[in-house]
C-alpha cells in the first residue's frame, strides 16, 4: 500500500509542477513563444516515451545478455545434448559414414588451410588428423547415444622458433570449435610476464585474468618453461603453475591449454612439474625445416606478395640459407620471412636508383641475385673465411 501511495504522490507532485509551469508561461510569455515551448516539451515527452517502450521490447524479446563474462558464459552442452542438437538419436540398427560427419563439420577446410600455410611438417599434420579422427568418431557415437568422458585435449608443442607452432595452435582451435569441443575458436597467446606477478598477491589475479580471456577457447603459453625457476626461491611462477593445473583439471571441458617451447627445455619443465606432464595428452614435435622446405616456404611467401625469385636469385637464396642456418638465433620460417622482406627493400631501392628507366610488370615482381647477395650474412662469411685463411 505504501509503495502505491508513494507512486501516486510523486505523480501528483509532477502534475502540480507542470500546471504551475504552464500558468507562469501563459502569464509571462507571449502566446506565440508559449505555444512553441509547449510543442517542444510535448515532442520531447513523446520521444522519451517511445524510446522507453522500444527498450522494453528489446529486453523482452532478447533474453541473451549484451555482455557475457567468463562467469556467465554458457556451459558446454553434454554429449547427449550435442547429439540432439544435430538431430534425434539414431536407432541401434542405423548406419552412418564418417565422411558425412566430416563434411558436415567442415574440418576439411582446416586441413586445407594447414597444407596451404605450412610446408612439410608431415608428422604434425598426421597427429592433427589423428586427433580429428578421434573426435569425429566420438561425435558419431553421440548420435547413437553412446556417451564417453570428454577426451583430454591439452597439448604440448615442442620445436625451434619459426616451425609453425602458433599457426597449428590457431588451426587446432578452429578444428575443436567446428567439432563442438570449444565454444569459440579464439586463441589467447600468453608468456611468463602475462601470468607471473612481481610481488605477493600479484600472480593470482594476473593468471586468472588471462584464463578468463581464454575460457571457451585455447590458451597458448609460449616458452612455458620460464614459468618455473627452480634457482629462485622467491619466484612466483609456481603459483601460476598451480592455478593452471587446477583449471586444466576442473575446467577441461571449457578450455584447452597448449604449452610450447624448445623440446629439451620442455622435457626439463615436465620433469620438474609432474602434475603438468600428467595433464598433457598430446605431444606434437615440430622438426626444424630442411633447406628445400625453407626455399619452398620462401617461394610461397613471395607468391602471396606477387614477387618471385629468378633462377640465379634462388641459387643465391639457397647459399644464404646454408650460411644463416649455421648462425645463432636462426628461426626457420621467421628468418626466411625477414630476409625476403629485406630483399624486397633492396629490390625497391635498386629500381628507385634509376627512376627515369621504364619498368615492366615483370621488373616489379622479379627478385634478382643482387637483392639477395647484398645481405650482411655473405660479408660476414667472407670475413670469417679470410680470418681462417691467415
Amino acid at each position: 500500500m505504501w509503495g502505491i501511495t508513494t507512486k501516486h504522490f510523486w505523480k501528483g507532485i509532477l502534475l502540480l509542477a507542470g500546471t504551475v509551469a504552464l500558468a507562469l508561461g501563459w502569464q509571462y510569455l507571449s502566446h506565440v513563444l508559449f505555444l512553441v515551448a509547449l510543442l517542444c516539451v510535448a515532442f520531447a515527452v513523446v520521444l522519451v516515451w517511445l524510446s522507453r517502450d522500444s527498450f522494453r521490447q528489446v529486453d523482452k524479446n532478447d533474453p541473451v545478455p549484451r555482455r557475457m563474462t567468463a562467469k556467465t558464459k554458457p556451459r558446454p552442452a553434454s554429449a547427449d545434448a550435442r547429439a540432439k542438437r544435430r538431430g534425434e538419436l539414431l536407432d541401434r540398427d542405423a548406419t552412418v559414414t564418417l565422411s558425412q560427419e566430416r563434411q558436415a563439420s567442415g574440418v576439411d577446410d582446416v586441413f586445407a588451410a594447414l597444407d596451404s600455410e605450412l610446408v612439410g611438417l608431415v608428422p604434425v599434420k598426421k597427429k592433427v588428423e589423428e586427433i580429428a579422427s578421434l573426435l569425429l568418431v566420438d561425435r558419431v557415437r553421440q548420435r547413437f547415444g553412446l556417451s564417453a568422458p570428454r577426451p583430454n585435449l591439452h597439448m604440448s608443442f615442442t620445436g625451434e622458433p619459426g616451425t609453425g607452432k602458433t599457426t597449428v595452435a590457431l588451426r587446432m582451435a578452429d578444428l575443436l570449435y567446428r567439432l563442438g569441443y570449444l565454444e569459440s575458436p579464439h586463441v589467447v597467446h600468453a608468456m611468463r610476464d602475462d601470468l607471473v606477478g612481481e610481488y605477493i598477491g600479484h600472480t593470482a589475479p594476473k593468471t586468472k585474468r588471462v584464463l578468463d580471456r581464454a575460457m571457451g577457447g585455447v590458451l597458448f603459453i609460449d616458452e612455458a618453461y620460464y614459468l618455473y625457476r627452480a634457482s629462485d626461491s622467491k619466484d612466483y611462477g609456481q603459483e601460476a603453475i598451480d592455478i593452471l593445473l587446477q583449471v586444466m583439471e576442473n575446467d577441461r571441458d571449457k578450455l584447452v591449454v597448449i604449452v610450447a617451447g624448445y623440446k629439451d627445455r620442455m622435457d626439463e619443465f615436465f620433469g620438474s612439474n609432474p602434475g603438468m606432464s600428467s595433464r598433457i595428452a598430446h605431444h606434437l614435435d615440430f622438426a626444424p625445416y630442411q633447406t628445400d622446405e625453407l626455399v619452398a616456404i620462401g617461394r610461397a611467401m613471395l607468391d602471396r606478395a606477387s614477387y618471385y625469385l629468378c633462377g640465379e636469385a634462388e641459387t643465391a637464396f639457397r647459399e644464404y640459407l646454408a650460411l644463416r642456418m649455421q648462425q645463432p638465433r636462426f628461426a626457420n620460417a621467421r628468418s626466411v620471412r625477414n630476409e625476403l622482406e629485406r630483399a624486397r627493400l633492396r629490390h625497391a631501392q635498386r629500381l628507385a636508383s634509376d627512376p627515369e628507366r621504364s619498368r615492366s610488370m615483370d621488373d616489379l615482381m622479379r627478385i634478382e641475385p643482387a637483392d639477395i647477395l647484398a645481405s650482411p650474412v655473405f660479408a660476414l662469411a667472407d670475413a670469417e673465411s679470410a680470418i681462417r685463411g691467415r
